[in-house]
Order: structure tokens, then C-alpha cells, then sequence
């Protein structure tokens, strides 16, 4: 029997192809994670490197997908499906992105009266919109010049790619300032509007090669199933999200059945037009806006799109931007590809310039400052780089066009940050040193105004003996706004009385009604028998929860001009001499309004201060002393010490303590501050200088002046302990000094940080110093933009 001659060599292939197949599609798949992978690590040193010119993250991701993208192309045997791939991510992509897009807009401001904001955004897309039409026909920028690819070239470029926009405005700073504020809004309707424009253009006419008009049949088809999806979606989304919203409460895991049933919804309202042939970039858009933005959904509907978009689709998307710009089909050796892309940023620019120069004549704008509008409003972004790329890819315009419409959508994100630079450079050239409400920046012959802050009739007696020592002399006049803070409980909500006509309502509950009366008395009859002093007298009201009170705080205080709000601290001195915690809502409210009042904030700790008699004019009745070590806070605190000082029944002593000059070397070692060595110079300097002044005006008679040399915090802590029983008020700065040896290691047990560390020693419960103390903190600006706030004004 003769044995079968089976070759096994040639049966294995065959056996092994789909083994062949998966390693095949396995190393494929490996290859794109890790190509991803590169694409983000290198995305994010670009924009570390960028950032030191304040450019967006968009900027690095462009030229590292446009390297990335360049390189592939030279790899075709190797990735030979990856133009297919990236064609199809970026579809869905784009498709999240418009949706993400029209879900934070707010449809329903183009119903309303149009605002400051949408005249210059309207303006500014109209100039744009007329010169686009007159001129960019005469650079054939489609293969087949026709005037429907003009209208829709038009219309693309008077759009603003508003989300880029706001985060450059937001992460430059400028974004609660007036022109910030402005800019923002008008790139929302200019980026709404002529992305409906665009919506419409999609209706009537097909991505074709010629921009051919779709015949009557398909705009109906279209147009019966777009309108009634977004009607559909507008008045049924509003009751299934709030029937998820309800069942879903904030706090709680989103159920997985709500979840699926939410995604459906999305999809399928987002779909219907697109199966009639409508695009579905377009129609994620119109079913973005339709949905309601306001609620839990739709918030975690925005927040998980957008971090997709930031985190996987973005640096993918300009990955195929990239594989689309070609540099040798951009024919750089041409003048006229030059010619074309410069026009067109050209255009685009001027357009926007030309419009909000000429509504901000109308509205009384600053010229630079309505040019600056128009060219942070010509800010394009994704989905104009989509339309001009997309317009090669169907044949509408040529490589070299399309590639120079993606370049000079590319530039007009990179002056931004620029144009930002110029108008801060304008606001701080413009601000003056008076708006910094703080004592140093008073004019001395102009009023001293004080928000006095009290918790109640216990706090009166010192609450007098500080408005006294406080006038100084008769003239200037001084001006103190006694304001009761009280807790806003339900039981005084239930007596509140809204006045008609009135935001204010009147609090009737009995209680308060007679701390108040006692506390307006005693402030009367101080006003009167003070009637020829120059001093005023206000009653305010804080009334809220202490988690908002600072916020009544601050507002008061903008409202009121003042330089100085004191508040009580949030311990009482017992029997025993000690610092008992019985306020400690009230402790929250300090920290506050120490981080958010507009102007410089004292914390009046209360150890014997009011036990004092009434301070008189007539003799000595207090001596007081203010300590000087440096830095902002410290010459603060001399500022009103200058005022005490000129009170005749108060006996003044500055002291000064100063580094050992033995101890330079060693006092370098120990400072802990992250301070320029030419910032401290000009502290310092400007120190010496303030010191100086006071010295001359001051020192001599009723102001007592003594220097001690000191070489470190251990030696500074012995110099305050010797403080005790000299002094019935010591006035000390909270921080903000550049000489931290002086003050190292002191922050290490402070038991509480507002006070900073001289305050907190001085005012602790094992502090061996018994008399009251005063802690000033300078105005610091929120948001300090290299001495500029973000509320600036520039308009």
C-alpha cells in the first residue's frame, strides 16, 4: 500500500492566512495608536514651548500635524489606508464638534432687540461680507468661478470661530474686562449667524465640484424633515431632559438606562435630515442649538464632547490637516499662490476692521480699540479649516488655494494673542494710581471713607474708640459706614418685608430690630456730640448667609468708594484672658472678603480696645504703636497710622525693625520668598520712600520713633514679646514682604493664616502681649495683570 505523498509546507499557508490577516491588522492597529500616541506627546512640548508667546494650544497642533501629516505622505506603502481613516474620523469628529457647538448656543438672542455687542459683531460680518463678494472674483479661487462659490466663500469668511476665541480672550486674561466682555459676545452671534448661513447654503446647494443648485424635489425633502427635526427636538427635548434632569439629582450616578436613552435621543435627532441627504456636520448644528443648554445633561452632554474633541479628535483632525497640505501641490515658487492667500487674510481682516471701526464711531468706541475688536473678531477655527479643506477634497477649489485658505486661517489665530498684548499694554498706560482704593494711593486732602463692619451691640464700645483715633484732625473730613452683619436664618427670611417698587426689604424681626436701634443710638450720640468734628456717620446692612456675605461686603464697599473695610475678628478675649472661638461662620467671611474687597482690609482683634474709655482729645488717653518691617501690607498700615497719629489723644510709636547687616548673608539663606531680586529692590526702595515721608511729617511730639536691628525671626519674636504692656493697639501689616528673614519659618504654626505672621503671634492665645491689634492687608486687584485688574476698562 503506497503511502500518501502529502506536502505539509503547502498546506500551511492556506491554513495560516487568516492568522496572517489578524497579526496584519493587529501591527496596523499598534502602528495608528502609537502614531497617536507621538502626535499628542509632540503636541504638547510645542505648546509648552508656545506658550511662552501666549499662543493656544491650537497653534502647536496645527504645525505638528502639518509635520506629522507630511511625513506620512512619504510613507504611502506603509499607511496606505490612512487617508480613509482620517477621512472618516474627522467626519464624526467634525460632526461632535457643531454639536457641541449649537449646544452652548443661545438661539434665542436673535429674536431679541439687537444689543451693542450684536450691532458690532453684525456690522463687522457685513463690511466683510460686501468687500468678499466685490474683489475675491477677480483671484478665481474655484476651479470653475462661479458667484454661488463667492456668496459661500463670503459668508465663511465673516464668520468667528467663537469658542477659540474665548478661550484665548479667557486665558490672556482680559475676559472680565469691557472689550473682553464685548469681544466675547459678538463672536457668538457673528459665529452663530454665519453658521446658520452656512446651514441654509448646505440646503440649497450640493458640495459638488460646480456648487450645483439641488433641484426643487431635494430642497423639499430636505427642508420637510430639517424644520420639523429642529421643532421636534426644541419642544421634546425640553421635557425628556427634565424628566432625566429629576430622576438623575445632582450628586448622584447617572443611571445607565437614562444614559442610553439620552445618546438615542441625540442621535436620532440629529440624524433625520442627514438620511434625506443634508449634511450631518450641519445637522449635529441644528440639533445642537435646539436642545436646552441649561441642566445636568446637557452640562455633562458639553463637558464629555469637549473633552473627546480636546483630547482625541483635535491632534487626529490636524493630523489629516496635514495629509491635506501638501507644500508641493502649494506651488511656494508661484508669486500669485502668495498673492492669493495674502489677499484673502487680507480681505477677511479688513472686512472686520473696517466694520467695527464703523460702529465703533456709532457707539463712541476708542479707535485702537475698535481695531483691536475687528481683528480678535476675524479669529477663525476647525470648521473653517474643515469647509477649506473639505472644498479641495470635492474638487471646488484647487490644491494650492485650499491649502492657502487653511494658511491664512492659521494666521489669523497666531496675532491674536498679540492684539491681546496691545490693548493690556493700553489699559496699563491708561490706569491711573488712584484706582487703587488703598491708603497710600489717598489723596490726603480728599475724604477718608471706612466700611466698619460690626456683629453686634458688644463690639460697640471699640467700634467707637476706632472711628475716633481714626479722624485724626477736623479736616479732611472722614466718613465711617457702620454696617451690621447678620446671618440671613429662615426665621428673619419669614420677616422680611418687600417694599413695592423697592429691591430693599425692611427687617422686622424683633430681635434685630433692637440690636440694630441700639447700635444706631450709641453711633448717634457720638455723631452728636462730635457734630463739629468732621465726622459722618452711615448705618449699613449685611444681610445675608455668611456664605455669601463677603459678597454684600464687597459690593457695599465698590458702592461706597471706600479705602478701608475692618472687620471684627472672629475670636473674643474672656475672663481669663484668653482668645475664645464662638464666631467661626464669621471667620469665613473675613478670609473672603480679604480675597475679593476692592480695596485695603483691616481685622480688628479686640482685647481690651473697647474696655478702654472713650478716647479724648484732650490728653494722652492711648498710647499705640505700628510696626515697619516692609513690604505693601506694612505701608498700609503706616498710611492710616498717619492718620492716629494726628489725633492728640493718642501717643504714636513707629517701629522699625531692620536687618542686621552682620546678617545679610545668613538672611539670604533663609528667605523662603520666590521674589525677583529687582522686584525687591523696588519694594524696598519704594519702601524707604514711604517710610521717609512719614518720617518727616510725623516723627517728633505725639509720634515716637525706634529702630531695632534684628537678624532673624527668632530675634524678631523676642523683639514683640518685649511689646507687652507698652501699648494699648498695635497696628501691624499682614504680609507682602519681600524681607523674609525677618519672618521665616513663622508661617509654620500659624493658627490663623489671615492674620499673617506678625498679626497671628501677636494676637494668639499664648502670645504674651495683651493688647489689641489691627491687621491691614492693601488692596490687592483679583486677577493683578501685571499691575492691571481684569476689570479694566479700556472703551
Amino acid at each position: 500500500m503506497e503511502k500518501a505523498n502529502v506536502n505539509f509546507k503547502d498546506l500551511m499557508p492556506t491554513k495560516l492566512q487568516p492568522c496572517k490577516h489578524l497579526v496584519a491588522n493587529a501591527t496596523g492597529g499598534a502602528s495608528y495608536i502609537l502614531g497617536f500616541l507621538l502626535v499628542v506627546f509632540l503636541s504638547n512640548i510645542a505648546h509648552a514651548l508656545l506658550r511662552t508667546f501666549q499662543q493656544p494650544r491650537m497653534v502647536a497642533e496645527t504645525l505638528v500635524g502639518i509635520i506629522a501629516g507630511n511625513i506620512v505622505l512619504t510613507q504611502e506603502e506603509l499607511f496606505a489606508n490612512i487617508q480613509q481613516t482620517l477621512d472618516n474620523i474627522k467626519d464624526f469628529g467634525m460632526i461632535c464638534h457643531m454639536f457641541a457647538l449649537g449646544l452652548e448656543m443661545d438661539p434665542c438672542i436673535l429674536f431679541q432687540r439687537p444689543t451693542r455687542e450684536a450691532m458690532v459683531a453684525y456690522s463687522g460680518m457685513l463690511s466683510t461680507f460686501i468687500l468678499a463678494c466685490l474683489l475675491t472674483p477677480f483671484f478665481h479661487y474655484s476651479e470653475v468661478p462661479n458667484y454661488k462659490f463667492t456668496f459661500s466663500l463670503s459668508v465663511t469668511l465673516t464668520g468667528t470661530a467663537s469658542p477659540l476665541l474665548t478661550r484665548i480672550i479667557t486665558d490672556l486674561k482680559i475676559g472680565k474686562s469691557d472689550i473682553g466682555r464685548l469681544v466675547v459676545a459678538a463672536g457668538i452671534h457673528s459665529d452663530l449667524v454665519s453658521t446658520l448661513l452656512i446651514s441654509i447654503g448646505f440646503v440649497i446647494l450640493s458640495a459638488d465640484k460646480n456648487l450645483s443648485v439641488r433641484d426643487c424635489k431635494s430642497i423639499l425633502t430636505i427642508t420637510s424633515t430639517l424644520i420639523p427635526q429642529a421643532l421636534i427636538t426644541a419642544m421634546l427635548s425640553p421635557i425628556f431632559m427634565g424628566w432625566v434632569n429629576h430622576e438623575n439629582p445632582e450628586g448622584k450616578p447617572l443611571k445607565g438606562s437614562h444614559m442610553v436613552l439620552s445618546v438615542a435621543f441625540v442621535v436620532i435627532s440629529c440624524s433625520c435630515s442627514a438620511l434625506a441627504g443634508y449634511s450631518p456636520v450641519m445637522s449635529a448644528f441644528i440639533s445642537g442649538i435646539a436642545l436646552p443648554r441649561e441642566g445636568r445633561l446637557s452640562k455633562m452632554m458639553i463637558s464629555k464632547v469637549n473633552y473627546f474633541l480636546n483630547n482625541i479628535f483635535y491632534p487626529i483632525f490636524f493630523v489629516w490637516v496635514g495629509l491635506m497640505v501638501i507644500f508641493p501641490k502649494f506651488h511656494p515658487g508661484s508669486p500669485w499662490t502668495w498673492a492669493r492667500m495674502i489677499f484673502i487674510f487680507v480681505i477677511a481682516t479688513l472686512g472686520k476692521v473696517v466694520g467695527t471701526f464703523l460702529s465703533g464711531l456709532l457707539f463712541g468706541f476708542n479707535h485702537p480699540e475698535s481695531v483691536a475688536l475687528g481683528l480678535l473678531l476675524n479669529v477663525k477655527g476647525h470648521f473653517h479649516m474643515y469647509l477649506a479643506l473639505s472644498a479641495v477634497q470635492n474638487e471646488i477649489t484647487t490644491n494650492s488655494t485650499g491649502i492657502g485658505l487653511t494658511l491664512a486661517i492659521f494666521c489669523t489665530v497666531v496675532y491674536a494673542p498679540s492684539v491681546v498684548a496691545y490693548i493690556i499694554g493700553r489699559a496699563r498706560r491708561k490706569r491711573s494710581p488712584n484706582q487703587r482704593m488703598a491708603l497710600q494711593w489717598l489723596d490726603p486732602t480728599n475724604e477718608l471713607r471706612i466700611l466698619l463692619c460690626v456683629h453686634g451691640p458688644q463690639e460697640l464700645p471699640s467700634a467707637i474708640n476706632f472711628i475716633e483715633i481714626s479722624r485724626g484732625r477736623d479736616d479732611p473730613a472722614i466718613m465711617v459706614y457702620v454696617t451690621d452683619m447678620i446671618e440671613l436664618t429662615e426665621q428673619i427670611e419669614s420677616t422680611l418685608v418687600r417694599n413695592e417698587g423697592m429691591e430693599v426689604a425692611t427687617v422686622t424681626d424683633k430681635v434685630v430690630v433692637e440690636m440694630r436701634d441700639q447700635i444706631t443710638s450709641a453711633i448717634k450720640t457720638y455723631e452728636e456730640e462730635h457734630s463739629e468734628s468732621g465726622v459722618t456717620l452711615r448705618r449699613m446692612l449685611a444681610l445675608s448667609s455668611f456664605s455669601v456675605m463677603h459678597h454684600d461686603i464687597c459690593i457695599l464697599a465698590e458702592n461706597l468708594l471706600v479705602s478701608l473695610v475692618v472687620l471684627p475678628f472672629h475670636k473674643y478675649q474672656a475672663s481669663d484672658g484668653n482668645m475664645v472661638e464662638a464666631r467661626s461662620k464669621l471667620r469665613y467671611v473675613n478670609r473672603k472678603v480679604l480675597q475679593y474687597a476692592p480695596c485695603s482690609v483691616g481685622i480688628l482683634v479686640d482685647r481690651g480696645f473697647g474696655v478702654t474709655n472713650k478716647i479724648s482729645r484732650s490728653s494722652i488717653f492711648l498710647n499705640a504703636a505700628v510696626i515697619f518691617i516692609g513690604g505693601k501690607d506694612d505701608r498700609e498700615a503706616l498710611a492710616y497710622a498717619s492718620h492716629v497719629a494726628l489725633h492728640p489723644g493718642v501717643k504714636l510709636s513707629v517701629i522699625r525693625f531692620l536687618l542686621d547687616t552682620n546678617a545679610i548673608a545668613k538672611s539670604t539663606r533663609l528667605g523662603t520668598c520666590k521674589i525677583s531680586l529687582p522686584e525687591q529692590e523696588e519694594e524696598m526702595k519704594l519702601d524707604d520712600e514711604f517710610f521717609a515721608d512719614f518720617y518727616e511729617r510725623h516723627v517728633g511730639g505725639h509720634v515716637a520713633y525706634v529702630e531695632k536691628y534684628l537678624a532673624n525671626s527668632a530675634e524678631t519674636m523676642s523683639a514683640l514679646q518685649s511689646l507687652e504692656g507698652k501699648y494699648g493697639l498695635i497696628i501691624v501689616g499682614r504680609g507682602g514682604r519681600v524681607n523674609s528673614a525677618l519672618t521665616a519659618g513663622m508661617n509654620d504654626w500659624e493658627q490663623c493664616p489671615e492674620l499673617g505672621p506678625i498679626g497671628d503671634l501677636l494676637s494668639g492665645s499664648s502670645s504674651v502681649v495683651s493688647a489689641s491689634i489691627l491687621i491691614i492687608q492693601q488692596h490687592r486687584p483679583k486677577g493683578e495683570i501685571a499691575g492691571l485688574t481684569e476689570e479694566f476698562s479700556v472703551m
